[in-house]
């Protein structure tokens, strides 16, 4: 009940624009959610027949727990049931996209924590590891941020998945330090009033400053040291190696590469080109930003979290 009412009470944020994308947006949003609902409910209804309680807590049955792993993929997005996420956030404006990719996830992601320990392990590094491939081959050659942005929901969703059944809380700490960056970046966005990279190329003669720090967001995004963002992908290949899977610990890392790359292209389109100018001046009308201190907030946390690292440990 609850995963319907948060469903249902996104959709008028989405429908707010008016526009066919909008409307396509909400529907396919709603059907997919909507499915994924009815498969939580059919798997609790199977487990119930075969073990005489309502709980998901403790399934014994592999099938009740089969469906209940796709059905909380399919809530959160999560390769091979990636598709709808794209598409969705490419009809919608930036603030119902940073709801969608932030907000929602929280959810089915507590679902999932509080059932991880008889989740299907195979089915979750299956997905975890097409998750992080297809969210970094999916972003290569986008050119809309919130496509982009998507893919790299995806990718970042398949990390935490990866672990959650080997170190839960490391799963949380991803899932935290993910929401630090993706509310960060689309609230810079946001600010600079960019959909696209060209837009994107002319941020730099806008607010110069929070052009800089997008740099910095991008890099923590494809997990680059010293920034938070590294912090998660480290750990988690700490946890792998520790499960004696290495080879799977090797392709993950390689993975990460792709999203690396559309993350640092990003960043050259932000800093090093210009586009082509018709007029004398080198700067755009700037008009007054209401800056909030959330985003310098989020800027500080998502490059600086790196050093608190044996603290975050020691209450691991």
């Amino acid at each position: 009940m609850g995963l319907e009412i948060n469903t249902l009470a996104i959709i008028p944020l989405m429908t707010k624009m008016h526009h066919p994308r909008a409307a396509e947006s909400a529907t396919k949003y709603f059907l997919t959610q909507a499915t994924a609902s009815a498969l939580i409910l059919f798997s609790t209804t199977i487990s119930a027949w075969m073990t005489g309680e309502w709980t998901i807590m403790n399934m014994t049955n592999q099938i009740p727990t089969v469906i209940l792993t796709l059905a909380l993929a399919i809530k959160l997005g999560i390769a091979p049931f990636h598709l709808w996420l794209p598409d969705v956030l490419q009809g919608l404006n930036m603030l119902t996209c940073l709801i969608l990719s932030t907000w929602q996830k929280l959810a089915p992601m507590a679902l999932m924590m509080l059932t991880s320990h008889q989740l299907n392990t195979n089915l979750l590094i299956a997905m975890a590891l097409m998750s992080t491939i297809i969210g970094g081959w999916g972003g290569l050659n986008q050119t809309q941020m919130r496509k982009i942005m998507a893919y790299s929901s995806i990718a970042h969703l398949g990390w935490m998945i990866l672990v959650i059944s080997f170190a839960p809380s490391l799963a949380l700490l991803n899932l935290l330090i993910y929401l630090v960056l993706t509310s960060s970046m689309f609230l810079m966005l946001m600010t600079l009033n960019s959909t696209n990279t060209n837009k994107l190329s002319i941020s730099w003669l806008k607010t110069p400053t929070l052009a800089a720090s997008m740099m910095v967001a991008l890099m923590a995004l494809g997990g680059l040291p010293p920034t938070s963002g590294f912090l998660p992908k480290w750990l988690i290949l700490q946890e792998m190696t520790k499960q004696h899977l290495g080879a799977l610990s090797a392709l993950m890392a390689m993975s990460a590469l792709l999203s690396l790359f559309f993350y640092i292209r990003l960043s050259y389109t932000i800093s090093m080109t210009s586009p082509p100018n018709i007029s004398n001046s080198s700067l755009t009308w700037r008009k007054k930003k209401n800056l909030t201190y959330v985003i310098p907030v989020l800027i500080t946390m998502s490059a600086a979290m790196m050093p608190i690292t044996p603290t975050l440990l020691l209450l691991n």
